[in-house]
């Protein structure tokens, strides 16, 4: 549980960065597009750890 909760603070966190950059560079620029990538990552280790626990909960 500890887990998803800093995952899904690292995901936030990563999101506003996006929203931060996309805002002063545009879609197009290299920053936007590697923060991008750092967000798709959070976001497949949180639906990895979500879907591994659904899948075998711990009693």
């Amino acid at each position: 549980m500890q887990t998803d909760n800093i995952l899904s603070h690292h995901v936030e966190v990563a999101r506003q960065q996006l929203y931060d950059l996309q805002n002063k560079h545009g879609f197009g620029h290299a920053s936007v597009l590697k923060q991008s990538m750092v967000l798709d990552e959070l976001i497949n280790q949180y639906q990895y750890t979500y879907y591994r626990r659904k899948k075998n909960p711990t009693v």
